[in-house]
Protein backbone atom coordinates (compact mmCIF):
# COMPACT_ATOMS: atom_id res chain seq x y z
CA UNK A 1 0.00 0.00 0.00
CA UNK A 2 1.61 3.18 -0.80
CA UNK A 3 -0.88 5.23 1.58
CA UNK A 4 -4.77 4.93 3.88
CA UNK A 5 -6.31 6.49 1.46
CA UNK A 6 -6.53 8.11 -1.58
CA UNK A 7 -8.33 11.11 -2.20
CA UNK A 8 -9.12 11.90 -6.21
CA UNK A 9 -9.82 15.89 -6.40
CA UNK A 10 -8.28 18.48 -4.38
CA UNK A 11 -11.34 20.78 -4.17
CA UNK A 12 -13.54 21.80 -0.98
CA UNK A 13 -14.55 17.96 -0.53
CA UNK A 14 -11.31 16.68 -1.39
CA UNK A 15 -9.58 18.72 1.27
CA UNK A 16 -11.82 18.08 4.46
CA UNK A 17 -12.06 14.29 3.34
CA UNK A 18 -8.42 14.44 3.28
CA UNK A 19 -8.06 16.63 6.61
CA UNK A 20 -10.77 14.46 8.56
CA UNK A 21 -8.59 10.91 7.43
CA UNK A 22 -5.26 12.98 8.82
CA UNK A 23 -7.05 13.82 12.07
CA UNK A 24 -7.89 10.07 12.22
CA UNK A 25 -3.83 9.19 11.92
CA UNK A 26 -3.87 8.16 8.25
CA UNK A 27 -1.70 8.90 5.63
CA UNK A 28 -2.85 10.14 2.39
CA UNK A 29 -2.43 11.13 -1.22
CA UNK A 30 -4.35 13.50 -2.64
CA UNK A 31 -4.56 13.71 -6.02
CA UNK A 32 -5.23 16.26 -8.76
CA UNK A 33 -5.02 16.81 -12.67
CA UNK A 34 -4.29 20.66 -12.01
CA UNK A 35 -1.37 22.30 -10.55
CA UNK A 36 -1.58 23.21 -6.86
CA UNK A 37 -2.55 26.72 -8.21
CA UNK A 38 -5.92 25.63 -8.40
CA UNK A 39 -6.54 24.08 -4.54
CA UNK A 40 -10.09 24.74 -3.39
CA UNK A 41 -11.28 24.23 -7.16
CA UNK A 42 -14.60 25.07 -7.79
CA UNK A 43 -15.41 26.32 -4.28
CA UNK A 44 -12.20 29.25 -4.39
CA UNK A 45 -14.52 30.89 -6.89
CA UNK A 46 -17.82 30.95 -5.35
CA UNK A 47 -19.34 33.85 -3.09
CA UNK A 48 -18.98 31.67 0.02
CA UNK A 49 -22.71 31.05 0.63
CA UNK A 50 -24.15 28.53 2.94
CA UNK A 51 -27.34 27.30 4.16
CA UNK A 52 -27.84 27.48 7.75
CA UNK A 53 -30.95 26.89 9.84
CA UNK A 54 -31.58 28.99 12.79
CA UNK A 55 -28.44 31.22 13.71
CA UNK A 56 -27.63 33.67 15.34
CA UNK A 57 -27.16 35.88 12.37
CA UNK A 58 -30.87 34.82 11.67
CA UNK A 59 -31.88 36.20 14.80
CA UNK A 60 -30.77 38.89 15.05
CA UNK A 61 -32.20 40.21 11.62
CA UNK A 62 -35.55 39.12 13.40
CA UNK A 63 -36.07 35.93 11.15
CA UNK A 64 -37.63 32.76 13.10
CA UNK A 65 -36.37 29.57 11.21
CA UNK A 66 -36.31 25.81 12.26
CA UNK A 67 -35.61 22.60 11.38
CA UNK A 68 -39.05 21.91 10.52
CA UNK A 69 -39.93 24.91 8.63
CA UNK A 70 -36.13 24.09 6.97
CA UNK A 71 -37.20 20.48 5.70
CA UNK A 72 -40.16 21.59 4.53
CA UNK A 73 -38.44 23.58 2.16
CA UNK A 74 -35.71 21.54 1.19
CA UNK A 75 -38.43 18.49 0.65
CA UNK A 76 -40.62 20.86 -1.26
CA UNK A 77 -37.66 21.59 -3.49
CA UNK A 78 -36.47 18.85 -4.21
CA UNK A 79 -39.55 16.90 -5.39
CA UNK A 80 -38.23 13.18 -4.87
CA UNK A 81 -39.94 11.05 -6.62
CA UNK A 82 -38.32 8.15 -8.01
CA UNK A 83 -36.71 5.04 -6.48
CA UNK A 84 -33.50 5.51 -6.79
CA UNK A 85 -34.26 9.13 -4.27
CA UNK A 86 -34.18 6.44 -0.82
CA UNK A 87 -30.89 7.45 -0.07
CA UNK A 88 -30.70 10.99 -1.46
CA UNK A 89 -33.60 11.78 0.87
CA UNK A 90 -31.97 10.21 3.81
CA UNK A 91 -28.85 12.47 3.07
CA UNK A 92 -31.31 15.33 2.50
CA UNK A 93 -32.68 14.72 6.00
CA UNK A 94 -29.19 14.35 7.74
CA UNK A 95 -27.81 17.78 6.14
CA UNK A 96 -31.00 19.86 7.10
CA UNK A 97 -30.44 18.30 10.77
CA UNK A 98 -26.51 19.42 10.33
CA UNK A 99 -27.01 22.55 9.33
CA UNK A 100 -29.85 23.32 12.01
CA UNK A 101 -27.79 21.70 14.92
CA UNK A 102 -23.55 21.72 14.84
CA UNK A 103 -23.18 22.82 11.35
CA UNK A 104 -21.83 26.40 12.44
CA UNK A 105 -20.32 25.51 15.78
CA UNK A 106 -17.96 22.86 13.45
CA UNK A 107 -17.40 26.00 10.70
CA UNK A 108 -16.48 28.70 13.86
CA UNK A 109 -13.95 26.12 15.35
CA UNK A 110 -12.39 25.86 12.35
CA UNK A 111 -12.02 30.03 12.15
CA UNK A 112 -15.23 30.60 9.69
CA UNK A 113 -17.31 33.54 10.24
CA UNK A 114 -19.95 35.19 8.68
CA UNK A 115 -21.44 38.75 6.71
CA UNK A 116 -23.83 39.73 9.46
CA UNK A 117 -26.70 39.76 6.84
CA UNK A 118 -28.58 36.91 5.96
CA UNK A 119 -29.41 36.65 2.33
CA UNK A 120 -32.71 35.30 0.74
CA UNK A 121 -31.99 33.04 -2.27
CA UNK A 122 -34.57 31.37 -4.36
CA UNK A 123 -37.23 32.96 -2.60
CA UNK A 124 -40.22 30.79 -4.42
CA UNK A 125 -43.45 32.11 -4.74
CA UNK A 126 -45.51 28.92 -4.62
CA UNK A 127 -47.65 27.56 -2.25
CA UNK A 128 -45.98 26.90 1.11
CA UNK A 129 -45.35 23.07 0.39
CA UNK A 130 -43.37 24.42 -2.84
CA UNK A 131 -40.16 25.05 -4.05
CA UNK A 132 -38.15 28.17 -2.13
CA UNK A 133 -36.67 29.35 0.89
CA UNK A 134 -39.69 30.60 3.21
CA UNK A 135 -37.15 33.05 4.93
CA UNK A 136 -33.33 33.89 4.55
CA UNK A 137 -31.21 31.27 5.17
CA UNK A 138 -27.78 32.39 3.01
CA UNK A 139 -24.57 33.41 4.94
CA UNK A 140 -22.04 34.52 3.25
CA UNK A 141 -18.51 33.27 4.52
CA UNK A 142 -16.49 36.01 5.60
CA UNK A 143 -13.74 35.64 3.18
CA UNK A 144 -16.07 33.99 0.82
CA UNK A 145 -14.79 31.21 -0.63
CA UNK A 146 -11.30 31.36 0.03
CA UNK A 147 -12.43 31.94 3.41
CA UNK A 148 -14.61 28.57 3.20
CA UNK A 149 -11.36 26.87 1.61
CA UNK A 150 -8.66 27.97 3.84
CA UNK A 151 -8.79 26.29 6.77
CA UNK A 152 -8.69 23.12 5.32
CA UNK A 153 -6.01 23.61 2.68
CA UNK A 154 -4.07 24.73 5.59
CA UNK A 155 -4.35 21.68 7.60
CA UNK A 156 -3.63 19.82 4.74
CA UNK A 157 -0.29 21.42 3.83
CA UNK A 158 0.13 21.06 7.24
CA UNK A 159 -0.09 17.37 7.35
CA UNK A 160 1.73 17.44 4.16
CA UNK A 161 4.87 19.16 6.05
CA UNK A 162 4.53 16.37 8.54
CA UNK A 163 4.67 13.66 5.99
CA UNK A 164 1.53 12.15 6.71
CA UNK A 165 -0.19 13.66 3.08
CA UNK A 166 1.02 13.03 -0.44
CA UNK A 167 0.34 16.30 -2.53
CA UNK A 168 0.21 14.60 -5.95
CA UNK A 169 -0.81 17.58 -8.74
CA UNK A 170 -0.77 16.80 -12.13
CA UNK A 171 -2.22 13.51 -12.03
CA UNK A 172 -4.86 12.92 -13.69
CA UNK A 173 -6.81 9.39 -13.17
CA UNK A 174 -7.72 7.39 -15.98
CA UNK A 175 -8.51 3.99 -14.05
CA UNK A 176 -9.91 2.47 -10.76
CA UNK A 177 -7.89 -0.76 -9.89
CA UNK A 178 -10.76 -3.56 -8.96
CA UNK A 179 -9.33 -6.92 -7.38
CA UNK A 180 -11.41 -9.64 -6.18
CA UNK A 181 -14.93 -6.77 -6.51
CA UNK A 182 -12.80 -4.24 -4.13
CA UNK A 183 -10.93 -0.58 -5.34
CA UNK A 184 -7.65 -0.89 -3.97
CA UNK A 185 -6.17 2.06 -6.61
CA UNK A 186 -5.79 3.71 -9.16
CA UNK A 187 -3.94 4.55 -12.24
CA UNK A 188 -3.45 7.48 -14.76
CA UNK A 189 -1.26 9.72 -16.34
CA UNK A 190 1.62 12.46 -15.29
CA UNK A 191 0.34 15.39 -17.05
CA UNK A 192 3.60 18.10 -18.13
CA UNK A 193 3.82 20.76 -15.60
CA UNK A 194 1.96 24.28 -16.10
CA UNK A 195 1.88 27.36 -14.45
CA UNK A 196 -1.05 29.05 -16.05
CA UNK A 197 -3.00 31.07 -13.27
CA UNK A 198 -5.99 29.65 -11.33
CA UNK A 199 -8.66 28.46 -13.22
CA UNK A 200 -7.19 28.94 -16.50
CA UNK A 201 -7.34 25.79 -18.88
CA UNK A 202 -3.90 23.72 -18.80
CA UNK A 203 -2.40 21.68 -20.84
CA UNK A 204 -3.16 17.53 -21.60
CA UNK A 205 0.33 16.79 -22.88
CA UNK A 206 1.48 13.32 -21.15
CA UNK A 207 4.61 12.96 -19.75
CA UNK A 208 4.62 9.50 -17.89
CA UNK A 209 2.29 7.02 -15.92
CA UNK A 210 1.29 6.04 -12.63
CA UNK A 211 -0.57 3.65 -10.29
CA UNK A 212 -1.25 3.16 -6.54
CA UNK A 213 -2.87 1.56 -3.88
CA UNK A 214 -4.70 2.01 -0.87
CA UNK A 215 -7.34 0.77 1.34
CA UNK A 216 -9.86 3.10 0.39
CA UNK A 217 -9.95 5.92 -2.34
CA UNK A 218 -12.10 8.77 -2.28
CA UNK A 219 -13.97 10.36 -5.33
CA UNK A 220 -14.17 14.12 -4.95
CA UNK A 221 -13.39 15.12 -8.15
CA UNK A 222 -16.90 17.62 -9.18
CA UNK A 223 -19.01 17.48 -11.73
CA UNK A 224 -20.03 18.35 -15.42
CA UNK A 225 -20.52 22.13 -15.39
CA UNK A 226 -17.22 22.50 -17.48
CA UNK A 227 -17.93 19.69 -20.27
CA UNK A 228 -20.55 21.80 -22.82
CA UNK A 229 -21.29 18.14 -24.26
CA UNK A 230 -22.10 16.29 -21.34
CA UNK A 231 -24.40 19.38 -20.11
CA UNK A 232 -25.71 18.84 -23.74
CA UNK A 233 -26.00 14.98 -22.95
CA UNK A 234 -27.52 14.47 -19.75
CA UNK A 235 -30.24 18.24 -20.62
CA UNK A 236 -33.84 16.65 -19.70
CA UNK A 237 -36.73 16.96 -21.52
CA UNK A 238 -38.65 18.78 -18.78
CA UNK A 239 -36.35 21.65 -19.39
CA UNK A 240 -36.82 21.93 -23.17
CA UNK A 241 -34.11 21.49 -25.56
CA UNK A 242 -30.83 22.28 -24.58
CA UNK A 243 -29.41 25.67 -25.59
CA UNK A 244 -26.97 26.29 -28.54
CA UNK A 245 -25.20 29.43 -26.63
CA UNK A 246 -24.40 29.21 -22.82
CA UNK A 247 -21.77 30.59 -20.67
CA UNK A 248 -19.60 28.65 -18.17
CA UNK A 249 -20.33 29.05 -14.93
CA UNK A 250 -16.68 27.16 -13.61
CA UNK A 251 -13.59 26.15 -15.15
CA UNK A 252 -12.57 23.60 -18.11
CA UNK A 253 -11.19 20.96 -16.01
CA UNK A 254 -14.89 20.61 -14.01
CA UNK A 255 -15.11 17.62 -16.66
CA UNK A 256 -16.97 15.27 -15.13
CA UNK A 257 -14.16 11.99 -16.17
CA UNK A 258 -14.07 10.72 -12.57
CA UNK A 259 -18.05 9.91 -12.55
CA UNK A 260 -17.50 7.95 -15.77
CA UNK A 261 -14.25 5.37 -14.31
CA UNK A 262 -16.32 5.45 -11.64
CA UNK A 263 -18.92 3.78 -13.17
CA UNK A 264 -17.02 1.73 -15.08
CA UNK A 265 -15.20 -0.08 -11.90
CA UNK A 266 -18.94 -0.95 -10.16
CA UNK A 267 -20.58 2.36 -8.67
CA UNK A 268 -23.73 3.83 -9.88
CA UNK A 269 -25.13 6.61 -11.31
CA UNK A 270 -28.47 8.35 -10.86
CA UNK A 271 -29.80 11.33 -11.52
CA UNK A 272 -27.82 12.33 -14.25
CA UNK A 273 -30.56 14.69 -15.93
CA UNK A 274 -30.82 16.59 -12.38
CA UNK A 275 -28.56 19.78 -12.99
CA UNK A 276 -28.68 23.35 -11.97
CA UNK A 277 -28.11 26.02 -14.33
CA UNK A 278 -28.61 29.77 -13.67
CA UNK A 279 -30.46 31.74 -16.03
CA UNK A 280 -29.06 35.29 -15.08
CA UNK A 281 -25.27 35.19 -16.68
CA UNK A 282 -23.83 37.54 -18.15
CA UNK A 283 -20.18 37.26 -20.70
CA UNK A 284 -17.32 37.80 -17.98
CA UNK A 285 -15.70 40.69 -19.95
CA UNK A 286 -12.32 39.88 -18.63
CA UNK A 287 -12.65 35.79 -18.76
CA UNK A 288 -10.30 33.21 -17.22
CA UNK A 289 -11.68 30.41 -18.44
CA UNK A 290 -13.56 29.38 -22.08
CA UNK A 291 -16.44 30.65 -22.45
CA UNK A 292 -16.41 32.28 -18.86
CA UNK A 293 -19.75 33.70 -17.44
CA UNK A 294 -20.58 35.80 -14.12
CA UNK A 295 -24.26 35.05 -12.23
CA UNK A 296 -25.96 38.24 -11.55
CA UNK A 297 -27.64 38.06 -7.78
CA UNK A 298 -30.63 40.18 -8.41
CA UNK A 299 -32.56 41.39 -5.88
CA UNK A 300 -36.65 41.55 -6.98
CA UNK A 301 -37.35 44.82 -8.65
CA UNK A 302 -36.40 44.40 -12.14
CA UNK A 303 -38.72 43.56 -14.73
CA UNK A 304 -38.13 40.75 -16.60
CA UNK A 305 -38.63 39.81 -20.44
CA UNK A 306 -38.03 37.26 -22.75
CA UNK A 307 -36.01 37.64 -26.09
CA UNK A 308 -39.54 38.34 -27.55
CA UNK A 309 -40.20 40.96 -25.14
CA UNK A 310 -42.82 39.15 -22.98
CA UNK A 311 -43.19 39.64 -19.54
CA UNK A 312 -42.27 36.56 -17.30
CA UNK A 313 -45.31 35.22 -15.22
CA UNK A 314 -45.92 34.37 -11.98
CA UNK A 315 -43.96 33.33 -9.97
CA UNK A 316 -40.84 34.28 -12.22
CA UNK A 317 -39.01 37.07 -10.85
CA UNK A 318 -35.49 37.57 -10.41
CA UNK A 319 -34.23 35.32 -7.25
CA UNK A 320 -37.64 33.40 -6.98
CA UNK A 321 -37.42 30.01 -8.73
CA UNK A 322 -34.54 29.40 -11.21
CA UNK A 323 -35.28 26.55 -12.52
CA UNK A 324 -39.12 26.94 -13.15
CA UNK A 325 -37.64 30.14 -14.87
CA UNK A 326 -35.03 28.39 -16.75
CA UNK A 327 -37.93 25.93 -18.20
CA UNK A 328 -40.25 29.14 -19.18
CA UNK A 329 -37.76 30.84 -21.03
CA UNK A 330 -36.56 27.52 -22.79
CA UNK A 331 -39.50 27.63 -24.34
CA UNK A 332 -39.36 30.71 -25.93
CA UNK A 333 -37.18 29.53 -28.77
CA UNK A 334 -34.15 31.73 -27.70
CA UNK A 335 -31.15 31.43 -25.64
CA UNK A 336 -31.65 34.69 -23.96
CA UNK A 337 -33.61 37.44 -22.01
CA UNK A 338 -33.64 40.80 -20.53
CA UNK A 339 -34.06 42.63 -16.89
CA UNK A 340 -34.83 45.91 -17.52
CA UNK A 341 -33.90 48.68 -14.59
CA UNK A 342 -32.94 51.63 -13.46
CA UNK A 343 -29.64 52.98 -12.07
CA UNK A 344 -31.52 53.09 -8.83
CA UNK A 345 -32.08 49.61 -9.10
CA UNK A 346 -29.18 48.21 -10.17
CA UNK A 347 -26.77 50.17 -7.46
CA UNK A 348 -29.31 48.36 -4.44
CA UNK A 349 -29.67 44.75 -5.94
CA UNK A 350 -27.34 43.38 -8.11
CA UNK A 351 -24.58 41.59 -6.59
CA UNK A 352 -22.04 38.92 -8.97
CA UNK A 353 -21.63 36.06 -7.76
CA UNK A 354 -17.63 35.06 -7.05
CA UNK A 355 -15.11 35.70 -4.88
CA UNK A 356 -13.22 37.65 -7.52
CA UNK A 357 -16.26 40.02 -7.97
CA UNK A 358 -16.63 40.68 -4.35
CA UNK A 359 -13.21 42.19 -3.08
CA UNK A 360 -14.68 43.48 -0.10
CA UNK A 361 -16.33 40.50 1.57
CA UNK A 362 -13.37 38.27 0.11
CA UNK A 363 -10.56 40.60 1.90
CA UNK A 364 -12.50 40.75 4.62
CA UNK A 365 -12.82 44.94 4.71
CA UNK A 366 -14.85 46.48 6.55
CA UNK A 367 -13.73 49.86 5.15
CA UNK A 368 -14.72 48.42 1.97
CA UNK A 369 -18.04 46.66 2.50
CA UNK A 370 -19.17 50.11 3.86
CA UNK A 371 -18.02 52.24 1.35
CA UNK A 372 -19.41 49.29 -0.82
CA UNK A 373 -23.00 50.38 0.97
CA UNK A 374 -22.11 54.18 0.40
CA UNK A 375 -20.97 54.42 -2.98
CA UNK A 376 -23.93 53.28 -5.26
CA UNK A 377 -22.94 51.16 -7.78
CA UNK A 378 -20.75 48.34 -6.70
CA UNK A 379 -16.94 48.68 -8.65
CA UNK A 380 -17.68 45.51 -10.22
CA UNK A 381 -20.78 46.10 -11.41
CA UNK A 382 -19.64 48.99 -12.54
CA UNK A 383 -17.06 47.94 -14.62
CA UNK A 384 -19.23 45.17 -16.48
CA UNK A 385 -21.49 48.19 -17.08
CA UNK A 386 -18.89 50.05 -19.29
CA UNK A 387 -16.95 46.79 -20.61
CA UNK A 388 -19.85 44.05 -20.84
CA UNK A 389 -21.39 42.99 -23.91
CA UNK A 390 -24.79 42.34 -22.73
CA UNK A 391 -25.49 45.67 -21.42
CA UNK A 392 -27.21 48.67 -22.39
CA UNK A 393 -27.60 52.02 -20.81
CA UNK A 394 -30.01 54.66 -22.30
CA UNK A 395 -31.98 58.50 -20.76
CA UNK A 396 -35.30 56.94 -22.60
CA UNK A 397 -37.39 53.41 -22.77
CA UNK A 398 -36.99 53.92 -26.86
CA UNK A 399 -33.73 54.18 -27.04
CA UNK A 400 -33.21 51.65 -24.79
CA UNK A 401 -34.97 49.44 -26.58
CA UNK A 402 -33.13 49.92 -29.58
CA UNK A 403 -30.21 49.02 -27.80
CA UNK A 404 -31.48 45.72 -26.95
CA UNK A 405 -32.45 45.31 -30.71
CA UNK A 406 -28.62 45.93 -31.57
CA UNK A 407 -27.41 43.55 -29.40
CA UNK A 408 -29.37 40.28 -31.47
CA UNK A 409 -28.63 38.73 -34.81
CA UNK A 410 -32.07 40.33 -35.44
CA UNK A 411 -34.54 42.85 -33.93
CA UNK A 412 -37.07 40.78 -31.78
CA UNK A 413 -38.52 43.36 -29.47
CA UNK A 414 -41.14 45.96 -30.66
CA UNK A 415 -40.62 49.04 -28.22
CA UNK A 416 -44.18 49.89 -28.27
CA UNK A 417 -44.37 46.27 -26.31
CA UNK A 418 -41.61 47.23 -24.01
CA UNK A 419 -43.36 50.81 -22.89
CA UNK A 420 -46.78 48.94 -22.55
CA UNK A 421 -45.75 46.59 -19.82
CA UNK A 422 -43.38 49.21 -18.42
CA UNK A 423 -46.09 51.66 -17.88
CA UNK A 424 -48.34 49.29 -16.38
CA UNK A 425 -45.81 47.94 -13.96
CA UNK A 426 -45.42 51.93 -12.98
CA UNK A 427 -48.90 52.55 -12.34
CA UNK A 428 -48.86 50.37 -9.72
CA UNK A 429 -45.90 51.31 -7.69
CA UNK A 430 -48.84 54.70 -6.79
CA UNK A 431 -49.99 52.34 -3.40
CA UNK A 432 -48.14 50.06 -0.64
CA UNK A 433 -51.01 47.15 -2.43
CA UNK A 434 -51.35 46.08 -5.80
CA UNK A 435 -52.53 43.30 -8.01
CA UNK A 436 -49.57 42.81 -9.25
CA UNK A 437 -47.86 40.01 -7.65
CA UNK A 438 -44.05 40.78 -8.46
CA UNK A 439 -44.62 44.32 -6.78
CA UNK A 440 -46.48 42.41 -4.25
CA UNK A 441 -43.12 40.53 -3.31
CA UNK A 442 -41.18 44.14 -3.61
CA UNK A 443 -42.96 45.11 -0.79
CA UNK A 444 -43.11 41.94 1.11
CA UNK A 445 -39.12 41.74 0.75
CA UNK A 446 -38.59 45.26 2.34
CA UNK A 447 -40.28 43.68 5.03
CA UNK A 448 -37.34 41.84 5.48
CA UNK A 449 -34.33 43.82 7.73
CA UNK A 450 -31.77 42.77 5.82
CA UNK A 451 -33.01 43.38 2.25
CA UNK A 452 -34.27 46.54 3.08
CA UNK A 453 -30.75 47.71 3.91
CA UNK A 454 -28.95 45.96 1.42
CA UNK A 455 -30.52 44.24 -1.08
CA UNK A 456 -34.16 45.89 -2.15
CA UNK A 457 -34.38 48.98 -3.75
CA UNK A 458 -37.14 51.66 -2.37
CA UNK A 459 -40.21 51.05 -4.88
CA UNK A 460 -40.31 53.41 -7.95
CA UNK A 461 -41.02 54.07 -11.19
CA UNK A 462 -39.05 53.05 -13.92
CA UNK A 463 -39.24 55.29 -15.74
CA UNK A 464 -39.09 57.97 -12.74
CA UNK A 465 -36.04 60.19 -14.34
CA UNK A 466 -35.02 60.38 -10.86
CA UNK A 467 -34.16 57.06 -10.91
CA UNK A 468 -32.57 56.63 -13.70
CA UNK A 469 -31.00 56.55 -16.33
CA UNK A 470 -32.27 53.04 -17.66
CA UNK A 471 -30.46 49.93 -18.03
CA UNK A 472 -30.91 46.60 -19.72
CA UNK A 473 -29.14 43.34 -19.46
CA UNK A 474 -29.35 40.57 -21.91
CA UNK A 475 -28.91 37.43 -19.54
CA UNK A 476 -27.55 34.26 -20.85
CA UNK A 477 -28.30 30.89 -19.43
CA UNK A 478 -24.71 30.20 -17.13
CA UNK A 479 -24.00 26.47 -16.68
CA UNK A 480 -22.74 25.49 -13.11
CA UNK A 481 -23.63 22.31 -10.64
CA UNK A 482 -24.39 18.64 -11.41
CA UNK A 483 -27.07 17.31 -9.18
CA UNK A 484 -27.27 13.47 -9.70
CA UNK A 485 -23.86 11.85 -8.99
CA UNK A 486 -23.09 8.00 -7.55
CA UNK A 487 -25.34 6.57 -5.37
CA UNK A 488 -23.47 6.64 -1.68
CA UNK A 489 -24.82 5.57 1.55
CA UNK A 490 -24.78 7.69 4.47
CA UNK A 491 -21.04 6.96 5.07
CA UNK A 492 -20.17 8.02 1.88
CA UNK A 493 -19.92 4.16 0.57
CA UNK A 494 -20.18 3.98 -2.88
CA UNK A 495 -22.98 1.68 -3.65
CA UNK A 496 -23.68 -0.84 -6.59
CA UNK A 497 -26.70 -1.30 -9.18
CA UNK A 498 -27.66 -3.90 -6.47
CA UNK A 499 -27.42 -1.70 -4.57
CA UNK A 500 -24.85 -3.04 -1.90
CA UNK A 501 -21.41 -1.11 -1.45
CA UNK A 502 -18.68 -1.28 -3.78
CA UNK A 503 -15.47 -2.22 -1.24
CA UNK A 504 -13.39 0.10 -1.30
CA UNK A 505 -14.99 3.13 -2.59
CA UNK A 506 -15.96 6.34 -1.21
CA UNK A 507 -17.85 9.45 -2.64
CA UNK A 508 -18.42 12.92 -1.75
CA UNK A 509 -19.04 16.80 -3.30
CA UNK A 510 -20.57 17.32 -6.29
CA UNK A 511 -19.20 13.83 -7.77
CA UNK A 512 -21.40 12.11 -5.37
CA UNK A 513 -24.48 14.95 -6.17
CA UNK A 514 -23.09 16.19 -2.91
CA UNK A 515 -24.52 13.04 -1.13
CA UNK A 516 -26.25 9.88 -1.73
CA UNK A 517 -26.49 10.75 -5.58
CA UNK A 518 -28.45 13.73 -5.46
CA UNK A 519 -29.74 15.05 -1.66
CA UNK A 520 -31.13 18.37 -3.54
CA UNK A 521 -33.47 16.10 -5.71
CA UNK A 522 -34.34 18.34 -9.03
CA UNK A 523 -34.27 22.15 -7.36
CA UNK A 524 -31.32 23.51 -4.59
CA UNK A 525 -32.16 25.94 -2.15
CA UNK A 526 -28.86 27.77 -2.46
CA UNK A 527 -25.82 27.94 -0.15
CA UNK A 528 -26.39 24.22 -0.35
CA UNK A 529 -23.34 23.57 -2.63
CA UNK A 530 -20.54 24.21 -0.32
CA UNK A 531 -22.27 23.27 2.71
CA UNK A 532 -22.69 19.88 0.87
CA UNK A 533 -18.98 19.47 0.07
CA UNK A 534 -18.47 20.02 3.67
CA UNK A 535 -20.83 17.69 5.14
CA UNK A 536 -20.67 14.38 2.83
CA UNK A 537 -16.54 15.26 2.71
CA UNK A 538 -16.30 14.98 6.23
CA UNK A 539 -18.91 11.98 5.87
CA UNK A 540 -16.31 10.38 3.87
CA UNK A 541 -13.06 11.03 5.43
CA UNK A 542 -14.58 9.48 8.67
CA UNK A 543 -15.93 6.67 7.09
CA UNK A 544 -12.49 5.99 5.31
CA UNK A 545 -10.76 6.58 8.40
CA UNK A 546 -13.02 4.39 10.64
CA UNK A 547 -12.47 1.22 7.56
CA UNK A 548 -8.45 1.68 7.71
CA UNK A 549 -7.68 1.35 11.49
Amino acid sequence: MNADAIVVGAGLAGLVATAELVDAGRSVILLDQESERNLGGQAYWSLGGLFLVDSPEQRRMGVKDSSDLALQDWMGTAGFDRPEDEWPRRWAEAYVEFAAGEKRAWLRERGIGFFPVVGWAERGGHHASGPGNSVPRFHITWGTGPGVVEPFARRVREAAERGRVTLAFRHRVDELTVAAGTVTGVRGAVLAEDDSPRGVATNRTLTGEFAMSAQAVIVASGGIGGNRAQVHKHWPQRLGEPPREMVTGVPAHVDGRMLGIAETAGGRLVNQDRMWHYVEGIKNWNPVWPGHGIRILPGPSSLWFDALGRRLPTPLYPGSDTLGTLAHLRSSGHDHSWFVLTEKIIGKEFALSGSEQNPDLTEKSVRKVLNRALSGVPGPVAAFQRHGADFVVADTLDELVRGMNKLTDTPLLDPADILREVEARDREMRNPFTKDHQVAAIHNARRYRGDRLTRVAAPHRLLDPKAGPLIAVRLNILTRKTLGGLLTDLDARVLTPEGTPLPGLYAAGEAAGFGGGGFHGYRSLEGTFLGGCLFSGRAAGRAAAAATA
